[in-house]
């Protein structure tokens, strides 16, 4: 497995990146190809970050961790990663079954009954006009993490949402 490394405000080492690509080889049995890693490392409010991205021509992996040191935040993410490789070991069986990039007999089985999501609740709503602010403002007297409006300022239905950094994001569409 090939293992790319990038800091972001972060100091890395020899020590650690030699780590890092240690606990991602043992992943790579997993996999019949040679499969990128790609792995960050940052430092934010005294915690340091690592977020790390598999794609395994079909699926795709992501684990992130946020923890006091970076080798802790490391092993949380490769539980994370391994968990994630057997929670959807069946699901992946039945529609990779063909998808040679992947080795199933080394993911092991889990114990609870893995079931297809299905779609439990559908909701109408009326799309309001207003510009940014005030969805923002309305999505937070709501206290929901996302609002649907349209945007009376472009004419498009948009998506705010809270992100985790408690900054917002938006999605425009384009018909």
């Amino acid at each position: 497995m090939k293992v790319n490394i990038i800091s972001k405000n972060f100091k890395t080492y020899q020590k650690l990146e030699d780590k890092i690509k240690s606990k991602f080889e043992k992943l790579s049995k997993y996999f019949s190809d040679e499969i990128v890693a790609n792995v960050v490392l940052s430092h934010q409010r005294d915690k340091d970050k690592l977020e790390a991205t598999i794609n395994a021509k079909g699926a795709i992996f992501r684990a992130e961790s946020v923890a006091e040191d970076i080798y802790e935040s490391l092993d949380n993410v490769i539980a994370k990663l391994s968990r994630q490789m057997s929670k959807f070991k069946g699901k992946l069986q039945k529609r990779y079954n063909d998808n040679k990039a992947l080795k199933f007999e080394f993911l092991p089985d889990l114990d609870e009954e893995v079931t297809e999501p299905s779609l439990v609740k559908t909701k109408q709503l009326e799309l309001r006009p207003m510009n940014v602010e005030e969805a923002i403002l309305e999505m937070e007297m709501l206290q929901h993490d996302f609002f649907l409006f349209l945007n009376m300022e472009s004419d498009s239905v948009c998506l705010i949402y809270k992100r985790k950094d408690n900054d917002y994001g938006m999605l425009e569409t384009k018909y």
